[in-house]
């Protein structure tokens, strides 16, 4: 929940008529008291309502009672308005249930000292599902003011255990929120009025803000960053100092215009205070600076640049938890340029569901980052727009971005920021059901390279040997087959499918895993995907005590050992 404390003055019948009024945009329906300081006070009920202007003048004049008598003695501003929210994702809460969130809201600020006599005249007002309003006039019976000082600070206190008694969404505060250096800024009542009057999902600043974390998250530098944007429909506008300097940008919807048909536009810090112009250069210029260097024509293994992110990717969950937090958070802000840049190499059906997880994770982890981290997931990003992805190699981004999330999930509940912890949780839901909808193709398409029976014997033995608490569960699994594929592709490459299977398995638990053969399979195509060990190596691995005996004699005996590359092949 959020609340929002205002002093609109001294004008009780005003805020009223506010409070009962339709609106700017007829947002206001169904207005009605569900708490007040007395059961028995009229309710003015929807402004259109037979017998409205007299209730409401009653209301005004019972409200401002004590006002009157205190004369002289009342201050400029006692009037006091308090507004509580409840989050989009929250359920829709009773009459009675926002009856009780009232009285301990004016209780909590001092308005009414819960069984004080002679607190303050106050009302309730709901406008809609997610929210009411509170107004008191701020006289007591003894017509002394109340004690609310520090009004604010004891509302949001208050507000955090009411969360907790109803069940509803933890909301950050304090040092928490306070770090919130990339925190997307809300959209205005009257601009969702619009954006529904329109009958658009989103309003204006939603739709540019998704378009310039996209085009962010593809360039390389800011003349490319602009580029994009105008590529993308968007109008543009640059400020620039008397000394030819770049001072800001604003952008606006080619179709969203005020009254006079002028362009309504937006300052990047106005759509997230980490979309500023100096913000974005500090990312570019990271960017720029460790850039990914190009492939060698003569390189006879390019590595895809979505296996180099995903192996970045998959290092995130150890940097959370080892370096501080300006260096894991920009492996994280990276993370979420990853997330951003995927629903343009997605198969259409995915689009949707993958732009909702990078909307999602924008919560789950903001504070002020270091940009000169993350300097290979950073490349891997800029190399990725050259090279689309085929669905394995999403898929299996996929799978190490839930990796990801889950941990940025740990860390959060770690801290106790409740907020980003459901923000991470939503990521989840969006992920998995993107992930859930690619996996099964691109298994298929790896099982269906099936091969000889003696090699998938050989191989089923030697899951039993190595991996003997999970080889049951995985000789079950539908992504058994994938596995075989996986390993056999591994072998033809030059490695030895021992080895292989072992580094796959000390990779991370597999206790915890879904499955843990689609695990294993994506774990073993990145690795597959590096250079083969030549004879030295292998001889280095069979005296290895990490070695089992039977990796030992295999890498001596392989039927599928290469000579080792040239040395101008060996380097990346």
């Amino acid at each position: 929940m959020i609340a929002n404390i205002v002093k609109p003055g001294s004008h009780t019948r005003g805020v009223l008529v506010y409070l009962f009024d339709k609106g700017k945009a007829n947002e206001h329906t169904d207005q009605h008291i569900v708490a007040s300081w007395d059961d028995f006070i009229p309710d003015p009920g929807p402004w259109d309502s037979p017998g409205h202007k007299q209730r409401l003048a009653q209301l005004t004049k019972a409200l401002a009672l004590r006002v009157e008598q205190a004369g002289d003695k009342a201050s400029e501003g006692h009037v006091w308005h308090c507004s509580v929210r409840a989050a989009p994702q929250d359920r829709i809460l009773t009459d009675a249930e926002w009856a009780t969130i009232a009285r301990r809201m004016v209780h909590a600020t001092g308005i009414v000292p819960k069984g004080d006599p002679d607190g303050c005249r106050w009302v309730a007002v709901r406008h809609a599902d997610d929210h009411i309003h509170i107004v008191a006039t701020k006289v007591r019976g003894d017509l002394r003011p109340p004690r609310n000082w520090n009004d604010y600070r004891r509302a949001m206190a208050e507000l955090t255990n009411i969360e907790k008694d109803f069940g509803l969404t933890q909301v950050a505060r304090g040092p928490e929120a306070a770090a919130g250096t990339a925190a997307a800024k809300r959209p205005t009542r009257a601009e969702q009025a619009k954006a529904k009057r329109l009958g658009h999902h989103t309003t204006a600043r939603e739709q540019l803000r998704h378009t310039v974390r996209t085009a962010l998250s593809h360039a390389k530098d800011l003349e490319e960053f602009f580029n994009l944007l105008a590529d993308a429909g968007l109008q543009v506008e640059t400020r620039t100092l008397p000394s030819g300097d770049l001072s800001g940008y604003k952008v606006a919807l080619p179709d969203h215009t005020n009254h006079n048909g002028e362009p309504v536009w937006y300052s990047g810090s106005s759509l997230a205070t980490d979309l500023s112009l100096p913000q974005i250069q500090q990312r570019l210029a990271a960017a720029e600076a460790h850039a990914a260097p190009a492939a060698s024509p003569d390189t006879h293994y390019p590595r895809s640049p979505w296996h180099q992110a995903t192996a970045a990717a998959e290092r995130i969950p150890h940097h959370l938890d080892h370096t501080d937090d300006a260096a894991a958070q920009a492996h994280l802000t990276v993370f979420s340029e990853v997330l951003y840049a995927l629903p343009a190499h997605a198969p259409v059906h995915l689009k949707a569901e993958l732009h909702r997880a990078a909307v999602a994770f924008e919560h789950a982890a903001h504070t002020r980052a270091d940009h000169q981290h993350a300097r290979a997931l950073r490349g891997a990003l800029k190399a990725m727009r050259y090279q689309p992805a085929d669905h394995t190699g999403l898929a299996m981004l996929l799978d190490t971005a839930i990796l990801v999330v889950l941990a940025t999930q740990r860390r959060s509940a770690r801290r106790h920021h409740d907020r980003q912890v459901a923000a991470a949780w939503q990521t989840l839901l969006h992920l998995q059901a993107a992930y859930d909808q690619i996996a099964p193709a691109s298994l298929a398409v790896l099982a269906g390279r099936r091969p000889s029976d003696a090699t998938v014997h050989r191989y089923t033995r030697t899951l039993h040997e190595i991996l003997p608490a999970h080889a049951g569960q995985i000789l079950t699994e539908t992504a058994w087959p994938a596995l075989i594929a996986a390993l056999a592709a591994a072998e033809a490459a030059g490695h030895n499918p021992i080895t292989v299977l072992q580094q796959a398995a000390r990779q991370r638990s597999l206790s915890d895993a879904k499955s843990a053969s689609e695990v294993l399979v994506w774990r073993i195509q990145r690795l597959g995907d590096r250079h083969a060990p030549g004879p030295g190596a292998r001889a280095a691995q069979t005296r290895s005590p990490h070695v089992l005996p039977t990796a030992r004699a295999s890498a001596v005996t392989s039927p599928t050992s290469t000579p080792p590359p040239s040395p101008a092949h060996r380097s990346r």
